[in-house]
């Protein structure tokens, strides 16, 4: 049951995500709905590859797309003045989305019976890939690549659920609620990674 939660929160928070981003851009119509897709399905079809799952898997999910459509139509013809604080917004929606399916991808991989490594790996690449294929679309730096603490929390997720640190439903939501939690609180207090610069000749 947790895992088709995280599944519909992972894409409707990506899905906007992607929207909102497309629409900084000034992207058409178009252009939104395919960034928003993007956002939301990259993640997991970055995930089953390197896992050794057919990418065509994702085309079995019906019910996601039509998920993500309605997600972003109805983000798209919202009233201006409810969403104009537009960076608020997407860093709201990326950490849910980012947390969601992080926890998403840990699972996936602990149901194929993966070593904790690739549980890692999986909750990383599940919760971020997504955003990594948004921002590199958008010519931006993805987020993951900065000093920004971001990767982390999936990774984070991803240890405590390969671990099977807790076991149930309820601690995954709440395992949930502190990932994004913690998302949020990092770009709010501006904690930073380690960062080295390399002077240029």
């Amino acid at each position: 049951m947790a895992w088709e939660v995280f599944s519909i929160i992972g894409t409707i928070a990506f899905a906007i995500s992607g929207a909102i981003i497309a629409m900084e851009e000034e992207y058409d119509l178009f252009g939104v709905y395919i960034l928003g897709i993007v956002t939301a399905f990259g993640g997991g079809a970055i995930r089953n590859l390197l896992i050794g799952l057919p990418v065509t898997t994702l085309w079995g999910q019906d019910m996601m797309f039509q998920i993500a459509l309605a997600a972003i139509t109805i983000f798209f013809i919202f009233p201006h003045h409810l969403i104009q604080h537009w960076h608020r917004w997407g860093n709201f929606t990326d950490a849910i989305g980012l947390s969601a399916f992080a926890i998403q991808g840990a699972l996936y991989a602990v149901k194929l019976d993966m070593p904790i490594s690739a549980v890692v790996v999986a909750a990383v690449l599940t919760g971020s890939g997504g955003g990594i294929v948004r921002d590199l679309l958008a010519r931006r730096k993805p987020l993951v690549l900065r000093d920004e603490v971001y990767g982390v929390w999936a990774a984070l997720a991803g240890l405590v659920i390969g671990f099977e640190v807790l076991t149930g439903d309820i601690f995954l939501y709440v395992l949930f609620a502190a990932i994004t939690a913690l998302r949020i609180l990092s770009y709010m207090m501006k904690w930073r990674l380690p960062l080295r610069r390399l002077n240029r000749a």
